[in-house]
Parts: C-alpha cells; sequence; structure tokens
C-alpha cells in the first residue's frame, strides 16, 4: 500500500481500476477497506479509484489533535497534489461527505461531479444522530470491549434487513480488525463532523452533484440528504430499507449510480 506524505502526516491508500479518477473519502472509523471489495471493484471497472485512510487511521500517520473537517479536506488535496491530480471526481461518505463538501466549496476547479453520501451539513436544518445512538456508541467505545464495539457498530450502520442474516457479520467484524481505528481519532472525528456547518454555503457547490441516501439510515437520518439536495440544488437517491453504509448493503446498485452520474454527459 503506497504512502504519500501531506502536511507532516503519512498517507496511505490504494488505486484500483482504470479511466476517468475518482477520489473516495471514508467517514467516521472507516478505512479504505470500509469501502468492501464488492462495491470498489465494480466501481475499478470505470473509473480509476483511489481510496485512502484518513489521518490517525488504518495505515496512516498518527493524528495530531484537535484537527477539523477542513484539515482533512487539505489532506484530500494534498494526495491529489501528490499524485498529480489536477481534477477528479469525489465521492464522499459520512464523515467523508462533510470533507467533500468543503473540497467543492475550496476547490472547484479540482472537483468534476461529486457524489455526497449518507452525510450531513449543518446548520440549524440538518439533523444528527439520537441521543440514544451516540450514548451507546460512546459506551461501548469506553467499555474497552472491542466485540462490543463491531456489534454495536454492526446495528447502528447496517440497517435491520441486511443485519436479519447474521452471516453478513463475520464479514463486517474481519473490515473492522483487519486496521487500526484508535479510539482517540474516532472521538476526534465525531467532534470534528458536529461542529461542522456548510448549510450557509453549500449552495455555492458547482460541480454537479449526486446525493445517495438510505431511507433506514440511522446515524443521519434521510432528511439531511433532501435537504443537501435541495439545497445545491442536487440529484437525490433514496434506497429504500438501507442503512447507513449503503455501498455495503447495496454495492452493485450504489456503483451503478456513481457510475451513471460520473459518466453522464455534460
Amino acid at each position: 500500500m503506497p504512502s504519500v506524505d501531506v502536511s507532516g502526516t503519512e498517507l496511505h491508500y490504494v488505486r484500483e481500476g482504470g479511466g476517468e479518477p475518482i477520489l473516495l473519502i471514508q467517514g467516521m472509523a472507516a478505512t479504505h477497506l470500509t469501502w468492501g471489495d464488492r462495491f470498489l471493484s465494480t466501481l475499478a471497472q470505470s473509473f480509476d479509484c483511489i481510496a485512502f485512510d484518513n489521518r490517525g487511521m488504518g495505515r496512516s500517520g498518527r493524528a495530531a489533535v484537535p484537527f477539523t473537517v477542513a484539515d482533512l479536506m487539505a489532506d484530500a488535496v494534498g494526495l491529489l497534489d501528490a499524485l498529480e491530480i489536477e481534477r477528479t471526481h469525489v465521492l464522499g461518505a459520512s464523515l467523508g461527505g462533510m470533507v467533500a463538501q468543503e473540497l467543492a466549496l475550496a476547490h472547484p476547479e479540482r472537483v468534476h461531479r461529486l457524489i455526497l453520501g449518507a452525510t450531513y451539513c449543518g446548520g440549524s436544518k440538518g439533523r444528527l444522530p439520537d441521543r440514544a445512538v451516540v450514548e451507546g456508541l460512546g459506551a461501548a467505545m469506553a467499555s474497552g470491549d472491542r466485540e462490543r464495539v463491531y456489534r454495536t457498530m454492526w446495528e447502528i450502520m447496517l440497517s435491520p434487513t441486511f443485519r436479519a442474516d447474521e452471516e453478513r457479520f463475520a464479514e463486517f467484524r474481519e473490515t473492522a480488525v483487519a486496521l487500526p481505528a484508535p479510539r482517540a481519532v474516532i472521538v476526534e472525528q465525531l467532534r470534528a463532523g458536529g461542529v461542522h456547518d456548510a448549510s450557509d454555503r453549500i449552495d455555492g457547490i458547482s460541480a454537479p452533484t449526486l446525493v445517495v441516501h438510505g431511507t433506514a439510515d440511522s446515524i443521519f437520518s434521510p432528511w439531511n440528504g433532501e435537504q443537501i439536495a435541495a439545497s445545491i440544488p442536487a440529484r437525490l437517491e433514496l434506497l429504500e430499507g438501507v442503512g447507513h453504509l449503503f455501498w455495503w448493503e447495496q454495492p452493485e446498485r450504489s456503483a451503478e449510480l456513481v457510475a451513471e452520474h460520473a459518466l453522464a454527459p455534460a
């Protein structure tokens, strides 16, 4: 897994496929593995996919705290610079969607087509996770019991319908176990995302945008996706009965939506 030095921290990334580049920005507690083999391999049939571990996560270098969503955005821009990519499609999910918003606003010339998945733009109309969800995750992390954390993440990230097949948990757990997700970094990611607010600026996004959200998302209500799509304005795709990790539950359909949007005629 190659790496680049960005602002004093080492960012590790994977690159797969061919065609127009697309930068994939993951969310809280996630690494490049969280995209899943099926989604990434399907997307790589149409794109040069670049997925990386955010600072402090997975194989990337340690993260000094505190940091902001803008800092994470600067990391993504630094990666593009290091790879000599002037312009790219950008897919950001959850916290990564907040990073993608800031990237599209600060560097519109770098973003060809934008895909915002299961994310939030802040402001008075934005809806953060229910208190019970946050407290449940916090309690699991505070317990020091990794198995409890994996099970809690499974329950809040995926829909009840998807979780009904218990055999699917093994793959989810394997992905979580494979790479480090330090608790201190996750807590800082949670704080950074919680104070993110692009609500009064998001209509300044000029890149053609697709918003994808599952209707059973218990992290960010689909209301958030509807508000973002109405504010930019953007195309909105609601996936019925699907949870927060929509690309995990419906990898082929998710890749199809991304490709359809990114490769559409101008």
